[in-house]
């Protein structure tokens, strides 16, 4: 059974993220369709939970329902992003089943446009899997 997630209008997020320079970090390797991550204001150091969320992903279950599914893709091919809170985490909802590096960079890119702020004010850290897992394979390490 998919998690229950409801949509976040990006006027109602924090301030900070539209003013302050703004990381997304990875967080752990994705997992079922998540990639748990922290944005965090490079100026004040307030953090927040900011998961990156593959929304085509069906197996072992659906990582979201199918009225959010679809949210995400009309988003998506209006060049924006699907925001949601799922387990009380922000999420941002993607297309497709796995995140590689330019994708993480688009899903963030496409938030900083949400919350009116110019795209290099946003920057991604990613890690390195220790286990020799890459992006393309599904993990985020």
């Amino acid at each position: 059974m998919t998690r229950p997630c409801s949509a976040v209008d990006a006027f109602d997020l924090p301030e900070w993220l539209g003013v302050d320079p703004v990381t997304w970090s990875a967080a752990g390797p994705m997992h079922h369709g998540i990639v748990p991550g922290v944005l965090r204001s490079d100026t004040a150091g307030v953090e927040m939970p900011c998961d990156l969320m593959a929304g085509d992903v069906a197996y072992p279950v659906a990582v979201v329902d199918e009225d959010s599914r679809i949210q995400i893709h009309q988003a998506w091919r209006h060049g924006q992003v699907h925001i949601l809170h799922r387990d009380d985490r922000l999420t941002l909802g993607a297309p497709g089943t796995d995140f590689n590096a330019p994708r993480v960079l688009d899903v963030v890119g496409r938030l900083a446009k949400a919350v009116g702020a110019p795209p290099d004010h946003f920057a991604v850290r990613l890690r390195v899997a220790r286990d020799g897992s890459g992006w393309d394979r599904g993990g985020a390490g």
